[in-house]
């Protein structure tokens, strides 16, 4: 399989190298378009694909076009490619709040597909959702979906408008999660750990938590419930959680993010 990339980013990057460790594409079959030359040195040295400024030349032939451009670059960079991509081809397109009708429009290519990966997918623990139009035919959907699969879960959605949604919550998540890591962390050097040891203590029980809630059939609560003993430490700190509002400011952050996202596109 022929891959070419618009963009050499941190997610271009993740792809490439989930692709090359799965054998779903060999090095000299996967070419990135990129303007930065110290990016593009980077990458070929890597990973011994071919990097170029030129992304004319990189999508030729090419079974998977993956634009890969910051949102705001998206016209500039797909605008002068209008027309040149292989009519067999699927465009994979990993920029943010891009809709598929405005990648459809500026490439003048028909079978396009819509991806919100996430942070994650550089570790191969990314949560992608994703969406294709109607001209995609089923080969092309399988080969979508067997590269996202390097990045971790996939999960395809029938509607683009469960795209905005999937932005707010697993394309967003990753901040909120950090965002709480960095509280818990703090919390422990607050109460006299050194810090790294409150680092380890909190990534490990946020690893192990969602390693626990994957792998266990129980709803969140029953496992919540399991470690909260009666009148216990925990019953305690879940207390100052509620009084302080968590969930609802956790349901405020992924509503404002996802009329954020709207907005966006």
């Amino acid at each position: 399989m022929r891959i070419g990339f618009v963009g050499g980013g941190v997610m271009a990057e993740a792809i490439i190298k989930g692709v090359l460790s799965r054998d779903l594409a060999a090095a000299a079959d996967i070419a990135v378009g990129e303007p930065v030359e110290e990016r593009r040195d980077q990458l070929a040295s890597v990973y011994g694909v071919t990097a170029s400024e030129d992304n004319r030349s990189v999508i030729e032939a090419c079974e998977l076009v993956v634009i890969a451009t910051k949102p705001q670059s998206v016209s500039s960079a797909l605008g002068p490619l209008r027309g040149s991509i292989d009519g067999g081809a699927i465009v994979m397109s990993i920029a943010a709040g891009t809709h598929i009708d405005t990648v459809r429009n500026l490439l003048s290519h028909d079978a396009v597909a819509r991806v919100m990966p996430n942070t994650p997918a550089q570790v191969g623990y990314g949560m992608s959702v994703w969406t294709a139009s109607d001209e995609t035919t089923a080969e092309q959907r399988e080969l979508v979906a067997s590269v996202l699969a390097v990045l971790g879960k996939v999960e395809y959605v029938e509607a683009e408008h469960y795209m905005d949604m999937a932005t707010a919550l697993s394309g967003s998540g990753p901040g909120y999660v950090l965002l709480f890591l960095e509280a818990l962390i703090d919390a422990g050097v607050h109460i006299g750990l050194a810090r790294p040891q409150a680092e380890t203590m909190a990534k490990q029980t946020l690893l192990g938590t969602a390693v626990l809630a994957e792998q266990s059939e129980s709803h969140p609560a029953e496992l919540r419930n399991m470690v909260t003993s009666p009148g216990g430490t925990t019953a305690e700190g879940l207390l100052e959680l509620e009084a302080g509002g968590l969930r609802a400011i956790v349901a405020n952050a992924v509503v404002a993010a996802y009329e954020k996202s709207k907005a966006l596109g």
